[in-house]
């Protein structure tokens, strides 16, 4: 009959540093079972009662019993191996990234973005490079290159081939006459919709309101005006957007340099905004001219100044030749929005 596993004899210096390890305890987990086995089967006990005792398979409690009588306390401190050999090379990780970062559209997917399951099924079977992986060792990988799921934002530029030039004019115009200087822009449309709002209500039964609305007193538009010199805003709303609805406020800017002086407006390229009726007025106030060169075609988003035209008695200054990098200012700063990263 073979013998019961046990410890063999403890020496003074073992037997002091398990219960040193055992009654503190402020060892890490896997040390303090160890050495709870070891003093256990020091003590007498069998290796189902250890187990028991432990709460580990008993083929455990004999694997640490034999490895301490062959190396001693070197046992508390296991070396295990590795796991399980890694499966993508960093080459593959870094095509799985570069793939995740692409739009499907792109690779000849029939949809616009990538789902944890597409994006795997889509690696197993890609021509020329097959990488398998999972779902969940893929949402791992990405989030270990920073790589989360976030919505596709947009972006607007002038296709004008002399939008640096024109900035520059309105640059020109923002540095030697920001006192003479408006902005003007229609608003819309506006209308009034319900809002939800919040209220106390029993838990899974909110309280509703219908999603849908009729506009019953139509939408408008708000027609601003915006002084740079003095940072003033003030406007009206309108029913609709119009020559006549322009040349008022205009004329309201007008009014606001009353001394004749050359005035400069900074609007876009609506019909409304060059029409004749506006042209005639521009030149009742001596010898203005609207000057359509000025206008960039195309706006960024939201923008208070989008392009330049302008209303005074003589000529723009002329035109400085288009810089690279030219100094901040407040309408470039938002007109010369770059390209996103591709």
């Amino acid at each position: 009959m073979a013998e019961p596993v046990r410890v063999r004899r403890l020496t003074d210096q073992e037997g002091q540093k398990l219960q040193q390890i055992v009654r503190r305890g402020s060892t890490s987990s896997v040390r303090y079972r160890r050495g709870m086995m070891l003093l256990a089967s020091a003590g007498g006990n069998r290796v189902p009662v250890i187990a028991q005792l432990v709460q580990a398979d008993e083929d455990t409690v004999r694997d640490v019993i034999h490895r301490f009588n062959a190396i001693g306390l070197a046992c508390l401190d296991p070396q295990w191996a590795g796991g399980r050999p890694r499966l993508l090379t960093p080459d593959d990780e870094d095509f799985v990234i570069r793939t995740a970062t692409t739009r499907p559209t792109r690779l000849g997917q029939p949809f616009t973005r990538w789902s944890i399951r597409k994006l795997a099924a889509y690696l197993r079977k890609v021509h020329g490079r097959v990488v398998r992986i999972g779902r969940e060792a893929l949402r791992c990988l990405l989030r270990r290159h920073g790589i989360t799921f976030q919505r596709t934002k947009t972006w607007k530029e002038s296709p004008d081939p002399d939008r640096d030039s024109k900035l520059d004019r309105i640059e020109q115009v923002l540095d030697r006459f920001p006192d003479r200087v408006f902005a003007f822009d229609e608003f819309g449309p506006l209308g009034i919709r319900p809002t939800a709002g919040s209220c106390w209500a029993k838990q899974g039964k909110p309280d509703r309101l219908p999603a849908t609305y009729r506009r019953t007193h139509g939408v408008t538009y708000f027609h601003g005006c915006y002084s740079v010199g003095d940072d003033r805003l003030w406007g009206v709303n309108r029913r609709c957007k119009g020559t006549a609805n322009t040349l008022a406020a205009l004329k309201s800017i007008r009014a606001a340099r009353p001394d004749g002086a050359p005035i400069y407006i900074i609007l876009d390229n609506l019909s409304a905004h060059t029409g004749a009726t506006i042209r005639r007025w521009a030149k009742k106030q001596g010898r203005a001219v609207l000057h359509p060169d000025l206008c960039l075609l195309g706006q960024p988003d939201r923008g208070p100044l989008r392009t330049a035209a302008a209303v005074h008695p003589g000529q723009l200054p002329p035109s400085q030749p288009s810089r690279a990098d030219p100094g901040p200012a407040p309408l470039p700063a938002l007109a010369r929005r770059q390209h996103p990263p591709p």
